[in-house]
């Protein structure tokens, strides 16, 4: 990490009031039993057309990061940067998950990450029903292949696909819940913390949750 970056995750840590940090690090990598592999999922992926953002995508945004995680952030769909670069979370919201993910001592490259969608909706609107109907299943095989301990919901949409149930991320937030051998907890999308910076704080204390039960998995 350089100057630049350093000042960047002290300012972050300024933002949300913390003054100490405990000392933490990723897990090594453990290898998966064999089933598919995400190359397997991109591969059936294709050059979807299963929906209408394909009209108007440019690129497919599948994910990124290590595929053998023990910790995986799902948003709810690529943006404007994402859907130029084919990769997930690069623009102002993306910089500033970096800063969350190494708030806890990771760096990107120790988590993987990806979204709802695989497409950008155009003007970054809403994803409707049926978009979700027909990525959702790839994001199933997407966390049923990395088998993380931990799935991070970033937002309303992510929580609510992930965790099938229309309650809100008020609701939902910090709380952690069980589905098919995995911890899942929300947390609020970076994009609304650009909006909202006064919610940092929040998500810091879920970060400190994810920490928490990361240790406790652990043992």
């Amino acid at each position: 990490m350089n100057s630049n970056e350093i000042a960047a995750q002290l300012e972050f840590f300024k933002d949300i009031g913390v003054d100490t940090l405990d000392a933490f690090a990723p897990a090594a990598a453990e290898a998966r039993p064999d089933g598919p592999t995400l190359d397997i999922i991109r591969a059936e992926i294709g050059d979807c057309q299963r929906c209408k953002l394909a009209r108007t995508r440019t690129n497919i945004v599948f994910g990124s990061g290590n595929p053998l995680a023990e910790l995986v952030f799902v948003g709810e769909a690529p943006g404007y940067d994402e859907d130029q670069q084919g990769l997930p979370f690069v623009g102002r919201a993306g910089q500033l998950l970096t800063k969350i993910i190494e708030s806890i001592n990771f760096k990107r490259d120790d988590v993987y990450i990806c979204n709802v969608l695989k497409c950008r909706p155009p003007d970054n609107r809403n994803p409707e029903p049926d978009e979700v109907a027909s990525c959702n299943p790839f994001l199933r095989k997407q966390l049923a292949t990395i088998r993380p301990k931990i799935v991070c919901c970033l937002g309303t949409f992510a929580a609510q696909t992930v965790l099938q149930t229309a309650a809100p991320i008020s609701k939902l937030r910090g709380k952690f819940f069980d589905m098919d051998g995995m911890r899942v907890i929300a947390t609020f999308h970076p994009a609304y913390l650009l909006r909202s910076p006064e919610k940092k704080r929040d998500v810091w204390e879920d970060m400190k949750q994810i920490r928490a039960e990361l240790f406790r998995l652990r043992s």
